[in-house]
């Protein structure tokens, strides 16, 4: 029986390149064939004369992009090498681990091609190349089906992103739509409201034309009766005028009547109450129910009447009262009084904010009817402790205090006797306490809310600047004889300026 042949000698015979018939350098494999050449021998090869590049082997064609580095077969290479430099002298048990270590990198775990490998060696090297390309093409589809489920995922991706942009356009173009329609609708009646603004101008100019062409009439005829006494009278003529005593009676007996001529100032009223309440409604739509998705500083028509004058100070130049005020358990809702109010003051917002008006306004006559820029509340008090907050942001000149209700139509608030206020006068820039027409001028710089506590259990009325904190302006001592009201005074009425009492959530 034959000896079993040497698994390394017949490996030898595998390992050596056709080309040179040499162990194999740096094997370069033909992946068009899966046969394998030294480098140097296979680059060589490509370098002989012609286009068509074949395999030496098998005579199929290859470009140069189908060369790879085999490094499965160089490391075998290198194995083999060392395997055949033991010689004979190792034992047969030696010989057998090194056997299963080609075995082993040939055919990994498959046991039955080792096993058939290791009965015929002579039938050439194991079927490596199959179990390779098995594994390669396990690798391979993996790797394809991680990249398909990568290029579904940006093909996801993309087709979100047109959605969304599609989404958000249709949405722009709804709310552009939207805000064009609303622009449309305040520039109609904008130009309505200037419209009949302008037709009561009209009807005015027309009257007072009316009344200068009378008026020019009388003083022609009136020029040429004096004209007509005087040449008499230089003529020495005593004879009656009985020519021009039907006239003279006429217009030299008769009154001259001059009727003041104003716009229909109910008419104008009602115009610009309509609109401080359209305003009012789109700031009650806009600005507080989507104030954290909407801009935080409304521009335009959205905006609150501001001063005219220099003095005015912006509300985004001091900070709004964000402290709980120490009085705020004696908070009262306080109201502007119809009754007691200058008739170029107008009340707005449920009656807590007054306003400067150009016109003045349709209210009924009263005895009470301040002759001044002058307001009162209604709600007045003779005992207890009080607390209110006025905002004077928007006006230019103001007083704030209480006063009896026996003031006079045309006293002022702080000059007398029935009076207590803090007073800025935005001319003198001037912060002031006055009480019996007695100015005591404060430190203190101008303030945009003014906190009033009124303590009548102990005889005092302090005036507080609310910021980040309460400073007190002024306090005093207090002695009444009739319950007081609150009173405020807005200075001059060539100013469009406000106060506005604020509310008071209740400790």
């Amino acid at each position: 029986m034959a000896a079993a042949a040497n698994p390394v000698k017949s490996l030898q015979e595998e390992l050596t390149c056709s080309l040179c018939l040499e162990y194999f350098k740096d094997p370069i494999l033909i992946t068009k064939c899966a046969h394998s050449f030294c480098r140097a021998c296979i680059t060589q090869h490509c370098k002989d004369p012609g286009t068509d590049v074949r395999c030496p082997h098998c005579r199929k064609s290859f470009q140069q992009e189908n060369l790879i580095s085999n490094r499965h077969l160089a490391n075998v290479v290198e194995i083999v090498k060392g395997l055949n430099g033991t010689g004979e002298k190792q034992g047969e048990e030696s010989k057998a681990e090194k056997q299963q270590v080609v075995l082993k990198l040939f055919c990994g775990d498959d046991q039955e091609a080792s096993e058939s490998w290791a009965r015929n060696p002579h039938a050439g090297l194991p079927p490596d190349r199959s179990a390779w390309e098995n594994r390669a093409k396990l690798e391979i589809s993996e790797v394809s089906k991680q990249i398909e489920m990568a290029q579904d995922a940006i093909s996801s991706s993309k087709k979100a992103s047109t959605a969304m942009n599609e989404f958000v356009s249709q949405i722009k173009g709804l709310i552009t739509e939207d805000f064009c329609a609303m622009k449309q609708y305040l520039e109609t009646q904008e130009r309505a409201t200037l419209l009949i603004i302008e037709q009561e101008q009209q009807v005015a100019h027309q009257k007072i034309e009316e009344t200068i062409g009378q008026l020019a009439a009388k003083v022609n005829m009136l020029t040429e009766i004096k004209t007509q006494l005087e040449n008499r009278l230089q003529n020495n003529t005593m004879e009656q005028l009985s020519d021009t005593s039907s006239k003279r009676e006429k217009y030299i007996g008769s009154p001259i009547i001059i009727n003041k001529m104003m716009l229909d100032a109910k008419k104008i009223s009602v115009v610009t109450s309509a609109v401080e309440e359209l305003k009012k409604q789109l700031e009650v739509l806009i600005l507080k129910k989507y104030p954290a998705q909407l801009p935080q500083e409304p521009v335009g028509l959205l905006q609150e009447r501001s001063v005219c004058s220099t003095s005015v100070v912006s509300a985004s130049d001091n900070p709004e009262p964000i402290a709980s005020s120490q009085f705020s358990q004696w908070a009262v809702n306080v109201t502007f009084d119809l009754q007691r109010i200058h008739h170029n003051l107008e009340i707005t917002s449920e009656n807590k904010k007054v306003i400067v008006s150009r016109f003045p306004s349709p209210y009924d006559p009263t005895p009470k009817r301040f002759c001044v820029s002058q307001v009162m509340c209604s709600q007045s008090f003779s005992e207890g402790r009080h607390y209110w907050e006025v905002s004077t942001k928007d006006s230019g000149g103001w007083a704030v205090g209480v006063a009896d209700g026996n003031i006079g139509r045309k006293d002022q608030l702080g000059r007398t006797e029935l009076s207590w206020c803090v007073e800025w006068t935005g001319k003198n820039k001037q912060l002031s306490a006055w009480h019996r027409n007695q100015e005591t001028r404060l430190s203190e710089d101008r303030p945009l809310n003014v906190g009033v506590f009124l303590d009548l259990a102990n005889k005092q009325m302090s005036f507080y600047s609310l910021t980040d904190k309460e400073t007190l302006l002024h306090r005093f001592e207090i002695n009444i004889l009739h319950p007081v009201y609150p009173a405020f005074w807005l200075y001059g009425l060539d100013e469009e300026g406000s106060l506005t009492i604020n509310h008071i959530n209740r400790n």
